[in-house]
């Protein structure tokens, strides 16, 4: 699900209009390859994403293709960047320099949330700002990449009313420094912002509607008193929260980057408002606001650019239920839900079509792919005629492209119901649209034949059998049943 980021001067100042992102995390079984990732980048028209790395790999993927990157230094390297130069300056060296331009770094995150997860780290946090962005002064891309690190909002103390909030004053020997690197640098604040802990933590004080950007009432909108701002949603009064604790500390020019805001779509039984719907509102919600540059009650009209967590469900990572499902996608690149984005502007390609596709696995066996090949063509009762020779789709005239085509005509003849893009496991679910030249896939709006209903089920991954006899895959030539079934339609006719 993406949004087209317009994050043109991204690079030296935030944007006057507000941009959509997302955050790239891996602990995802089976994960899919950097390619795989930039592909379904690509198809839902991401441009901006966030790496809690700098995984060099993913660098190389991303080059050239203009999607403006975030990267980060881990925090179990926090320590050794902050106490070394030498050590900061081969990290550049290594993490930017070999990729940039080609690959478009445009900020650098150090750390992630240092103050409130790895405080024995906070005595070097400035120092490994200051040191990094020694290494891009002296390769004289300062003012290109921006140098910041991401804060939790629970350093912000007292957040409602906002103009009563402060960064928790023990922390100060680390915020102010920081908040002075971050004027002289021309940097912003990055806050990760999450009005479901909020409205989780608030035993019921926080209206799930106030903390879902639904609309409200004028007599239902939080209102501070000292400014008689009115706060419709919880991530204006957060963000604003922010900005007058910066302002407490006499800090009142440095944008704010919200690094992670999102929802999670499924929790277990003491997280009964993490499901689908809320997720897909809140989410849906956030991007129209965002791209609305609406800005905030106490800076109406100033771009909060946000990037969502996350793309993937990470479904590693451990603790509640909610901790594996905070994202738009699973890993096989099928939407978890369908954003609700109508009249957003440019906006995620799945959010009205929900397109998905069965696609052949370029890494499967060849043996494999025929014989499930056969099996779509034969007892799937996929119409495979497009593939004939001199049809539309006979190029490229190889096993895995035939396979694609008939793995999803069968996908999208079965309603994309579960288990029916497995095939032995050599296929696997996609938002990119394989359609090319004048070979359009069914599911894509076009078709090049008529499909068959059947009610066979795909072969699964437990299956022995293909269902039919692998006589063709001979430059593209058909089986017999499928030769068959061409000739009795013929005679038919």
């Amino acid at each position: 699900m993406g949004v087209v980021l317009l994050f043109y001067l991204f690079a030296i100042s935030v944007s006057a209009y507000g941009d959509i992102g997302v955050n790239i995390g891996t602990d995802v079984t089976n994960m899919p390859s950097p390619t795989e990732i930039v592909a379904l980048l690509k198809a839902q028209t991401i441009q901006h994403v966030r790496l809690y790395d700098a995984d060099q790999a993913m660098l190389l993927a991303l080059a050239n293709t203009g999607i403006r990157v975030i990267i980060s230094v881990p925090n179990d390297q926090l320590l050794g960047i902050g106490q070394s130069n030498a050590t900061a300056a081969n990290w550049v060296t290594r993490n930017v320099i070999a990729h940039f331009p080609a690959t478009n770094i445009t900020a650098i995150a150090v750390g992630s949330e240092v103050l409130t997860t790895l405080p024995n780290a906070a005595p070097v946090l400035v120092s490994a700002l200051n040191f990094i962005q020694s290494a891009l002064v002296a390769a004289n891309l300062d003012r290109q990449i921006k140098v910041s690190t991401p804060h939790s909002s629970s350093i912000i103390l007292d957040s409602f009313p906002p103009s009563q909030a402060f960064f928790n004053r023990s922390w100060d020997p680390v915020m102010v420094p920081l908040l002075k690197f971050l004027q002289s640098s021309g940097s912003y604040l990055m806050l990760n912002v999450y009005p479901y802990y909020d409205y989780m933590q608030s035993n019921g004080v926080v209206p799930l509607d106030y903390a879902l950007f639904r609309p409200l009432p004028p007599n239902k909108e939080a209102v501070d008193t000292n400014t008689l701002l009115h706060y419709t949603n919880v991530f204006d009064a957060v963000v604003d929260a922010a900005y007058f604790a910066m302002s407490y500390l006499k800090f009142t020019n440095i944008p704010i980057l919200v690094t992670e805001s999102g929802w999670p779509s499924k929790g277990d039984s003491s997280e009964p408002d993490a499901t689908l719907d809320n997720a897909n509102t809140y989410n849906s919600n956030l991007i129209r606001h965002v791209l609305n540059n609406t800005g905030t009650p106490k800076q109406p009209g100033v771009a909060i650019s946000t990037f969502i967590y996350e793309l993937y469900n990470e479904d590693l990572r451990s603790g509640p239920v909610s901790e594996n499902n905070w994202g738009l996608f699973y890993a096989n690149g099928a939407p978890v839900y369908t954003l609700h984005l109508t009249g957003a502007g440019t906006i995620f390609a799945n959010d009205t079509t929900n397109q998905t596709f069965c696609v052949a696995k370029n890494t499967a066996d060849n043996k494999m792919l025929q014989a499930a090949l056969d099996w779509a063509c034969g007892p799937g009762k996929v119409d495979c005629s497009p593939l004939l020779q001199g049809q539309p789709c006979y190029e490229p005239n190889n096993v895995v492209a035939h396979a694609t085509y008939a793995f999803n005509a069968y996908y999208q003849q079965m309603a994309k119901s579960t288990g029916t893009c497995d095939f032995k496991g050599v296929a696997s679910v996609t938002t990119t649209n394989p359609s090319h030249g004048s070979c359009i896939f069914p599911g894509s709006g076009g078709k090049n034949g008529t499909g068959i209903n059947g009610t066979a089920l795909a072969p699964s991954t437990n299956s022995t059998s293909s269902g039919c006899l692998p006589q063709y895959y001979n430059g593209g030539c058909f089986t017999s049943s499928v030769i068959l079934a061409l000739l009795l339609s013929v005679l038919v006719l």
